[in-house]
């Protein structure tokens, strides 16, 4: 696997910094042509999630790409039907699958998802086996990469060895800095926008399990509030900081055995550069950091305006077509 590198600049001049590369895709890019087929599957703890499936053309056996959303995203987020067309134009099947609460209904049990519940992504994972799949890829995003690196930790050699490789895209592997950082006043544009999702939930939760209080919820101001409020308590932690330590990704890298690539910016407004972990990630065997200079949090924007594809669709490619 290649050391930690750095890619020249790869975005349009005309989105001069990390916060216009960051929010321009999310608001503004459409992509055409995906056709889900969507199927709900029950979880261990008798609540369900809800995939998605798009299968790329063709008879006979394919790889699968499982891909895993950011924070309060969904199926249906622009970076990942864009990850899903590119894919399946050369010949990947993909899961893009919906965290609880985020796949257009409420879940149905108390507890919602949270940066380190691989329990759900594994889940998933032993579906796809089910289904016959043994070439299995994983693409995440943002807290969807937290989770994907975390649970390549905790499998360590033990992996199953059908999941052949994995690559993530701007990363919060220090979850505690990252939720300081978007406090910032420069941040809080996403901040507010995350909080005005996530409170509501919290609102329809409490309706149908009482043990859920609201009186503290005019307190939630920030991300850290809502996590040290709703988020650690109601999946097992004492608190913010416990919840951020026992999930961060930095602390599940050294386990990994799998090819595993991570990309950030190092202009991305919500993941610190020098929060991520440059002294381990340069040291491993089979993880490998691909810092770019500009690019954003979950952006990646070509500078070429005919270009279909973005730049981590592009490079993700790569990465899984090489290892196949």
């Amino acid at each position: 696997m290649p050391l930690t590198r750095f890619e020249t600049k790869i975005s349009p001049f005309w989105l001069p910094n990390g916060h216009f590369q960051s929010i321009y895709p999310a608001l503004f890019r459409q992509v055409g042509g995906i056709k889900y087929f969507r199927e709900k599957i029950v979880t261990p703890d008798d609540d369900f999630l809800n995939l998605d499936w798009s299968y790329a053309a063709g008879e006979g056996p394919k790889p699968l790409v499982i891909l895993s959303h950011g924070l309060e995203g969904n199926s249906t987020r622009q970076y990942i039907t864009g990850m899903v067309k590119l894919l399946n134009k050369h010949g990947f099947d993909c899961l893009a699958w919906n965290f609880r609460s985020c796949g257009g209904e409420m879940n149905k049990t108390a507890r919602f998802y949270h940066s380190g519940a691989t329990e759900d992504l594994d889940a998933v994972i032993r579906y796809a086996f089910g289904k016959g799949y043994a070439d299995v890829r994983l693409v995440g995003f943002s807290l969807g990469g937290n989770l994907t690196l975390k649970y390549l930790g905790e499998s360590g050699v033990t992996i199953d060895r059908r999941i052949q490789s994995a690559i993530v895209f701007s990363v919060p592997m220090d979850l505690k800095a990252c939720s300081l950082a978007i406090i910032e006043p420069r941040n809080q544009v996403y901040m507010h926008r995350f909080l005005k999702s996530l409170k509501p939930k919290v609102v329809e939760k409490a309706d149908a399990f009482p043990h859920i209080s609201l009186k503290d919820h005019r307190l939630v101001k920030t991300l850290y509030d809502f996590d040290h409020i709703y988020t650690a308590p109601l999946h097992g932690f004492d608190g913010a900081d416990h919840y951020y330590a026992q999930c961060s990704s930095m602390h599940f890298i050294e386990p990994i055995a799998i090819p595993t690539m991570i990309v950030n910016a190092k202009n991305d407004p919500i993941v610190p550069f020098d929060s991520l972990p440059i002294g381990i990630l340069r040291a491993h065997p089979e993880v490998s950091l691909l810092a770019t200079n500009d690019g954003g949090h979950c952006g990646f924007r070509p500078a070429r305006m005919t270009d279909e594809f973005y730049w981590s669709e592009r490079r993700a490619l790569e990465f899984l077509t090489t290892l196949r």
